[in-house]
């Protein structure tokens, strides 16, 4: 009677792991018979005869051994064979020699230690597919947004957990300066890597990668996250300053008015966050001239000089500008670098000059808008700019008319001559 009763406590067992997450009942049907078929294998030293039936709704299996029937007296391999007789009084009485006579197997009638090697057995498949469940989950979500409350905190690490009861681990090179968090706190960061050595996932998060900004943007700005404006290039110094470039695939949208909000609203949440980070936001353009220019901000530039091979840029100002071009610490001109892909140097324009120079944004009255935009998307800032520019260049690189360029000439050389 003692045998009979393990058989529903052991269906009941198997019964649960219909409730495991990240397994799918198809995987766990081959498991639970892989498993099955591991402990028949050492009990009857080969499971090639054996046919293994789940039923995963009811909760149990059925175990039948398939032997070939042998005179009586003649069984050499009691696991591969039967002896005539018994397999007709096996409920097989029409059977004859050299048929195959099958035999159900009762697994619980092998006792308690035939049950406890499966069940260890089965443990041991099922720990090692979560483990695999979870990285192949993790490692797709690699760059996106997760959050996790705060359940440990060590001097070179935090440990979050997600909803799941997931393991996250936040680096101390991975947060941002600033960061202080309290057990049972919810932080927001995204997958920076999953790591598998030993079929031991490890899920690593960050705050300080580009991607957790690009995310956060994605959160708070509609517009980004149904795809009418897009982020083009990020920058990022943890803690004190970014850069961001987007533009928009709709004409009517502002890009950098939908990012920043109504009074800020929209990006003040994101700075917050990223424990009141500055966040410069720009138009994207193609140009790099311009896009240097603008990533400059707010310092004003007089001219700029590319070498596209190189990607070097030698970027003039006037002096008083030089200092917003560099930023406190460097930060303006570093993160410029890192959001164009260009190495800037900054050269200070000689006073005299500066003083005589004059920006093309001063002539809107007797210059077209279109036409002084062309001139600058060239990195003619200025006036000096245009005229130190070969006529002919001014025309291809510009794409104007030449009855415009020279319209253009003669109205910013009668303003000198004045």
């Amino acid at each position: 009677m003692a045998k009979k009763e393990e058989t529903p406590n052991m269906v009941e067992r198997f019964a649960e792991f219909k409730e495991l997450k990240n397994i799918d009942k198809t995987t766990m049907i081959s498991v639970l018979e892989e498993s099955f078929r591991n402990v028949l294998a050492k009990m009857f030293g080969t499971d090639e005869n054996l046919d293994v039936i789940m039923n995963p709704d009811k909760g149990d299996v059925q175990i039948f051994q398939n032997l070939q029937v042998v005179p009586d007296g003649e069984v050499d391999d009691p696991n591969r064979q039967i002896s005539l007789s018994d397999a007709r009084a096996d409920n097989d009485p029409e059977v004859e020699i050299g048929e195959e006579h099958t035999k159900e197997i009762i697994f619980a009638n092998f006792g308690r230690r035939a049950i406890l090697n499966l069940r260890q057995t089965l443990q041991s498949k099922i720990l090692d597919l979560q483990k695999d469940a979870l990285y192949n989950k993790f490692k797709d979500l690699e760059g996106e947004l997760v959050s996790g409350e705060v359940y440990q905190t060590w001097s070179k690490e935090t440990l979050l957990m997600d909803v799941e009861k997931n393991e996250l681990h936040l680096l101390k090179s991975e947060s941002i300066p600033g960061d202080f968090f309290r057990k049972g706190e919810n932080v927001r960061a995204v997958i920076s890597k999953v790591d598998n050595t030993n079929n031991n996932p490890r899920i690593y998060v960050s705050r300080t990668s580009e991607a957790f900004l690009r995310r956060l943007f994605e959160l708070e700005v509609p517009e980004i996250h149904d795809g009418l404006i897009n982020i083009r290039a990020v920058a990022r110094i943890p803690g004190e300053r970014a850069k961001i470039a987007v533009e928009s695939y709709d004409d009517r949208i502002d890009p950098v008015g939908a990012c920043v909000g109504v009074k800020g609203s929209r990006i003040h949440g994101i700075v917050r966050e990223l424990r009141n980070e500055n966040i410069d936001v720009i138009n994207y353009t193609a140009n790099p001239s311009l896009l240097i220019q603008r990533a400059l901000s707010p310092a004003r530039v007089s001219s700029i000089r590319l070498d596209e091979e190189e990607k070097k840029a030698e970027v003039f100002l006037r002096p008083e500008e030089v200092s917003l071009a560099i930023g406190k610490g460097g930060l303006n001109i570093k993160l410029a670098s890192m959001l164009t892909g260009y190495v800037i140097d900054v050269y200070r324009d000689t006073e005299e000059a500066a003083e005589e120079d004059i920006y093309l944004d001063e002539f809107k009255d007797e210059i077209d808008g279109w036409v002084i935009d062309a001139l600058k998307n060239i990195g003619c800032i200025t006036a000096k700019n245009v005229l130190n520019t070969p006529r002919e260049q001014l025309i291809e690189r510009a794409d104007l008319e030449e009855s415009t360029v020279d319209q253009v000439l003669e109205v910013l050389k009668a303003e000198f001559e004045d």
